[in-house]
């Protein structure tokens, strides 16, 4: 099995290339395993981002973006808990040909460790700015703070192996998906 990460910067197009891959190939996303662990939590140091007895992720995420202490805590936690639960999912799709699992803050974390291959989805950042705060309804000001909380793109396209420039439409990254897809068979 050959272990590839999906990543990118914030709203540069890796949902939709992991839509695409998962035509043909097992493709999983640790933002999904993140909030599956975060749904079981009863308490976040004492921290008020719950609603209804579940984590408000908008609550959660204003704090996390705005404080770095509670970022690294909320990583702390959560991280050790995803690479669990990875390995598991390695484990179960072992006798698959590639697996490819979408992970947001590759870099940002020493997840790369764990994978073969890595695909970075690239597009501009003003792009990007223009796609995350019509996603989801973000101010300028929030969009920037997000964006600017992750790696600069150029130092992640360095360390990928494969990149794909998501700057126009869907149609255009299905055929460029569908394209690496074809290379790497």
């Amino acid at each position: 099995m050959i272990k590839i990460a999906i990543t990118g910067n914030i709203a540069s197009g890796k949902s939709q290339a992991e839509r695409i891959i998962s035509q043909y190939y097992p493709v999983f996303d640790t933002d999904i395993i993140a909030h599956e662990i975060l749904d079981t939590l009863n308490d976040f140091y004492g921290l008020d981002v719950f609603t209804n007895g579940k984590i408000d992720r908008k609550k959660l995420g204003d704090l996390v973006f705005s404080d770095t202490n509670i970022k690294e805590k909320l990583e702390n936690l959560i991280h050790p808990l995803i690479k669990e639960k990875l390995n598991k999912i390695f484990e179960l799709n072992k006798d698959k040909k590639y697996i490819f699992v979408s992970v947001p803050l590759l870099y940002e974390t020493d997840f790369y460790k764990i994978f073969d291959k890595v695909l970075f989805i690239s597009s501009e950042e003003k792009v990007r700015l223009n796609r995350l705060m019509k996603r989801n309804s973000f101010t300028e000001e929030e969009a920037v703070l997000r964006i600017k909380s992750q790696m600069d793109e150029s130092e992640k396209i360095k360390k990928a192996d494969y990149i794909i420039e998501n700057n126009s439409t869907i149609e255009e990254l299905k055929e460029k998906v569908i394209k690496f897809l074809k290379s790497i068979e």
